[in-house]
């Protein structure tokens, strides 16, 4: 047989795109259109339908940036078409295919209901099937003209990324609105030759499937009717019956879909406009839902839900009523998809929390997986605290994006750091956004790394990152693609239900131990530094205001713990965790907004932490210390001067005063407590720490550099730190000034500032204080740099074969050498409040206040010892999507502390991050909670949610040993229960005779306790 692959491709390819495609509307008649261009924000629907609309021409101009534009479309069904299938089509002018990040619109009936949305792939609206003929139409159109924000594939800056800057040119010229009959079997037979030549051209040449689809293609074109494709289509279509009725091999690989929309609470749009993203994608979701009673759609991010409930009524009861049928799936159980690295390990908790609560309250649902597909990484924690709220599966998909690493599984057990296991699934198909092509469908079968193990995947289908959803044409192809030769099978079914199917195939599926780091975006660990900041300081503002407010309620008659204050505070925290807001990767307006809502948590958290601590009595001043380990330590009084204070854990003492065991001395740029010896160099860096304890040098090289970095990545600039940064930069040598600022019994401090690049300027205040080791560097600096990173080295004289870096309840090692590709890859890495290393009998820990990037090396010297650098990643520039990235003020603190172990971390992270707070409370209460037992650390305390007045207490073991002790209370104990973070009892707790609560802790074990308060306490 002669080769004609060419030709008939070719034709097919031609008469499916020219001919074809363009018949699936039979007959169209124009709407009628006015506009009306509503000023500044979006508003609602009754100022809309009550505003005065203008005429509107097709191919006019429309929407400024981040506008908002009404249409009120009226027309009528010609009494022709009765019978016929009839809906309305708008083409608002979209650019390329991606829904969203471009124009998007919600239509709505003249009541206010909203019946669906419309974006380049689902321009229709159903008005009737049948339709009777003489239907009035009359729609009302919120349309949004978001700006193509990756336009020209991120290549340059843009404007476009805040209302503030964007301009009001319009950006979209309107291009359709006509009521059209849907020529069904026209649209079903594009749909046929769509499956039939993808699959074709994917399989092999080799294989005899590919040819026979060629040649019935070849034969049907000849059956087409190219001057009457309607009359032909029904004809066509049943030339192709047989070949699309061919059933899968009975080894084929079975990929179970589920419909998806994943939408970025914030990205490359701000928060308010994902508010109107929500109700367009969902509305489309629940209108496909009537459509087709075997749809399933799996739906995370309560917050999401939440924005639907208290906007859009009407969606929000269609979403209840699908939940209800079967074919709506809430999952993920998390407030939003959070990154999967930087939150604290509290918040995570909360996280889970407030998700599977809100889907239990409002749908009676408890889901039973994480869903993150898109968040940059994932902690070594998350098993742990996914099986405490109830979880028995984790899904993501980002692990494919490696850079250099393929990861060896799709389907494994995830170990975390504590031992917990947790059944783990990666779609192969490497990608939450399919829409069962042919090319997505050979993928996933070529991907699949468990062949011989297990036989099926998962598929997320429908388009996303701004939302969008399924459409009808992807559940016409799922169902093509059912049982179909040369293809795997597809079946669209809840992803539990695919889980569990997994599970019972592949029990013994691989493990993979530790962290699931992503080899790509490693630069959101540092990417918007006021933005992390914002989040560290929340996350402790929030531990304390509760902390207080608990004592307060126990302690305080009249005080009434603030539960709907707390609770809203904890979400706005919450949302901003979300994988695109606190990595870094937004734009401008997100991340101005970001710091806005930072600002007014803080003010909120200080307001009720005052309150609490103010509750507790008047006329005397105390120091509160909210830090879960006793403190010795220097304040500031009320006046400013220095004071020396010991203070239990959780506990306040009174501001009298106490004697360190040796004053500070400072002599020339000299600082000594006789625990350490600080000489500064003239150059502002650190020439030499002596350790006067253990009676050795700590630095091998100059302390503190600061190295001002290139930092271009190939792609993706506020993501993306590639290990090219290293080759260029410039060591800042240059100081201003090198001064000694202060010089007390109590603390010595030395300023140095500097000046660089392109006007920048840099601050920093190293500070010593008296009974302490630590060494501080309060830094302000005005960052100016495009393209730059700046980062802190402290080379250190140690020789350590790890570093340890603090994560969620707990801490993770990471080996200094780069044997491996694996190793090699980890040039820049995250951690939580420290950096540890450590040889035999002595260690080092890099301590900070609101940074997370950092990188570990070691060098052999020509002496023969080993200098393990420790470099914190301080700030960015990056231009892209957001050009005025970190520029502008930044002000934080990192330390250095010596002869450091685990546990000196710990205890000096907590403290660096929970300042010491004076304040007037003459009462001195007990601590609520105490625990007598190394290694047993409290996270969190505070009142259980349920207002039953018991107190729940989060303890974690956080050396990396076993640990064991007991915890006693600040108030008449009546029981105590072991419960999961929902704060659901699962046993009692071990309560001993004199009223405390032994506690025996596994390595890195989360434990949360309900605490019953004896009657009348």
């Amino acid at each position: 047989m002669h080769d004609e692959r060419r030709r008939i491709e070719e034709r097919v390819e031609r008469v499916h795109n020219q001919r074809i495609k363009p018949a699936v509307y039979s007959a169209t008649v124009p709407f009628e259109v006015e506009a009306w261009h509503a000023p500044g924000e979006p508003v609602s629907f009754e100022e809309a339908a009550a505003a005065r609309y203008a005429p509107f021409a097709m191919d006019t101009p429309w929407g400024p940036p981040w506008g908002t534009t009404w249409f009120r479309m009226r027309g009528r069904v010609p009494a022709e078409w009765a019978g016929r299938r009839v809906e309305a089509v708008i083409d608002l002018g979209f650019v390329g295919d991606w829904p969203g990040n471009q124009a998007e619109a919600l239509v709505h009936l003249p009541d206010g209901r909203p019946l669906k949305a419309v974006n380049p792939l689902n321009q229709y609206v159903p008005i009737g099937n049948p339709v009777s003929g003489g239907e009035e139409i009359d729609y009302l159109v919120e349309a949004a003209s978001n700006p193509d924000i990756l336009a020209n594939d991120f290549a340059a800056p843009t404007p476009l990324g805040d209302v503030l800057t964007a301009g009001d040119k319009p950006l979209y010229t309107f291009q359709r609105a006509d009521i059209a009959v849907l020529d069904e079997e026209v649209w079903h037979l594009d749909l046929d030759l769509q499956v039939l030549r993808e699959l074709m051209v994917h399989l092999g040449e080799h294989e005899p499937r590919r040819h026979e689809i060629m040649h019935a293609l070849d034969r049907a074109m000849d059956v087409l009717d190219l001057d009457d494709i309607s009359g032909s289509a029904a004809a066509v279509r049943e030339a192709l019956a047989p070949v699309l009725a061919r059933p899968a091999h009975a080894s084929a690989h079975t990929i179970s879909g589920v419909g998806h929309a994943h939408i970025d609470s914030a990205w490359l749009w701000p928060i308010r406009e994902t508010k109107r993203k929500t109700s367009r994608t969902f509305s489309n979701v629940t209108s496909l839902a009537d459509e087709y009673d075997d749809f399933i759609f799996a739906c995370s991010q309560a917050q999401q839900y939440e924005w639907v409930r208290d906007n859009y009524p009407h969606v929000w009861a269609r979403i209840q009523e699908s939940v209800k049928k079967g074919q709506w799936a809430p999952v993920g159980g998390m407030w939003v998809e959070a990154d999967g690295n930087l939150p604290g390990g509290e918040a995570i908790a909360r996280q889970l929390i407030h998700g599977k609560r809100f889907f239990i309250e409002h749908f009676g649902v408890e889901t039973k997986g994480v869903w993150l597909p898109d968040s940059f990484g994932y902690t070594a924690a998350y098993p742990q605290l996914a099986k405490l709220a109830g979880n028995d599966w984790f899904l993501t998909q980002k692990i494919s994006w490696n850079q250099t690493n393929k990861f060896p599984h799709h389907t494994f057990w995830w170990e975390g750091i504590d031992g917990t296991r947790i059944f783990t699934h990666f779609p192969p198909v490497d990608t939450y956004n399919a829409r069962f092509s042919g090319e997505e469908m050979d993928r996933a079968v070529r991907n699949y790394s468990e062949k011989g193990g297990g036989s099926r995947s998962l598929a997320p289908f429908g388009w996303g990152d701004g939302g969008g959803g399924p459409t009808r044409e992807i559940m016409e192809r799922a169902r093509r693609l059912a049982d179909l030769e040369g293809s795997p099978k597809v079946v669209v079914e809840h992803p539990d239900e695919f889980f569990a199917k997994a599970r019972e195939e592949y029990p013994d599926a691989p493990v993979w131990v530790g962290e699931l780091y992503l080899e790509l975006h490693r630069a959101t660990y540092t990417s918007q530094a006021r933005t992390k900041q914002g989040n560290r300081r929340s996350e402790h503002r929030l531990r304390e205001a509760e902390l207080w407010a608990t004592t307060a309620a126990l302690h305080a008659p009249g005080y009434s713990y603030p539960y709907e204050k707390l609770d809203r505070l904890w979400k706005t925290v919450l949302l901003h965790q979300f994988h695109d807001i606190l990595p870094g990767s937004s734009i401008a307006w997100v991340h101005r907004e970001a710091e806005a809502e930072y600002a007014r948590v803080a003010e909120e958290l200080e307001a009720l932490t005052a309150e609490a601590v103010a509750a507790l009595g008047p006329d005397g001043t105390r120091v509160f210390n909210t830090s879960p380990f006793d403190r010795a330590e220097v304040v500031r009084t009320p006046e400013g001067a220095p004071a020396y204070v010991e203070v239990p854990a959780s506990g306040s003492a009174p501001l009298t005063g106490a004697e360190p065991a040796q004053p500070v001395k400072v002599e020339g740029l000299v600082l000594d407590n006789g625990l350490v010896r600080v000489e500064v160099a003239q150059d502002g860096t650190l020439a030499s720490v002596r350790d006067l304890r253990a009676g050795r040098e700590v630095l091998a090289d100059k302390g503190n550099l600061l190295r001002l970095h290139t930092d271009l990545p190939n792609y993706w600039d506020a993501w993306d730190i590639d290990k090219h940064y290293r080759n260029r930069y410039t060591d800042l040598l240059d100081a201003d000034a090198v001064t000694v600022v202060e010089e007390d019994a109590l603390l010595g401090a030395i300023r140095v500032t500097r000046s660089f690049g392109k006007g920048s300027k840099l601050t920093q205040t190293i500070t010593l204080r008296a009974g302490s080791p630590r060494i501080d560097f309060e830094t302000e600096i005005d960052w100016h740099e495009a393209e730059k990173i700046l980062k802190a080295g402290f080379p250190v004289d140690i020789r350590a074969p790890h570093s340890s870096a603090e994560i969620q309840f707990g801490h993770i090692q990471r080996p200094t050498h780069t044997n491996t590709s694996w190793e090699a890859a980890r040039f820049e890495v995250s951690g939580h409040r420290w950096v540890h290393i450590a040889e035999p009998g002595y260690g080092v820990a890099v301590i900070n206040d609101s940074t997370y990037g950092h990188d570990v090396s070691r060098t052999v010297r020509e002496d023969g010892g080993t200098t393990t650098r420790v470099s914190l990643s301080l700030v960015r520039a990056p231009r892209v999507p957001d050009p005025e990235a970190d520029q502008g003020k930044h002000r934080f603190t990192y330390a250095l502390l010596p002869g450091a172990t685990i546990e000196d971390a710990v205890a000096e992270g907590y403290a660096l991050n929970l300042p010491l707070r004076v304040a007037d409370a003459a009462g001195a209460p007990e601590p609520v909670v105490s625990v007598a037992g190394g290694g047993v650390t409290v996270e969190a305390v505070k009142l259980a949610d349920d207002r039953s007045g018991d107190v729940v207490v989060r303890l974690y073991e956080s050396r990396g040993g076993r640990a064991s002790g007991v915890l006693r209370t600040g108030f008449p104990l009546a029981g105590a229960r072991v419960t999961d973070l929902l704060e659901r009892p699962l046993q009692d707790a071990d309560v001993t005779g004199d009223g405390g609560v032994a506690v025996a802790l596994r390595p890195f074990q989360v434990l949360t306790l309900r605490l019953q308060r004896a009657e009348g306490s």
